[in-house]
């Protein structure tokens, strides 16, 4: 059990480290990989849906850090 938590934060992690790289300081985001911006209907919503995967792949994160020291713990 403690194998699966292990895993999935390891994943989370790198996921979450990469989804956080996509991020712009200049609020460009994703949309500015490659000159995608006419791909997307506007900037904003493409940031809000990256924001809302980060939240739950950070979430996510969380979860399985808390879960696997309760299962070390214990």
């Amino acid at each position: 059990m403690a194998n699966f938590f292990f895993i999935l934060q390891m994943i989370s992690g790198v996921l979450l480290i990469i989804l956080v790289l996509l991020h712009s300081p200049k609020g460009d985001g994703i949309a500015a990989i490659g000159s995608a911006s006419q791909l997307f209907s506007s900037q904003k919503s493409a940031e809000k849906g990256l924001n809302k995967v980060t939240y739950t792949v950070g979430g996510i994160f969380i979860l399985a850090t808390l879960i696997l020291g309760y299962l070390i713990v214990k």
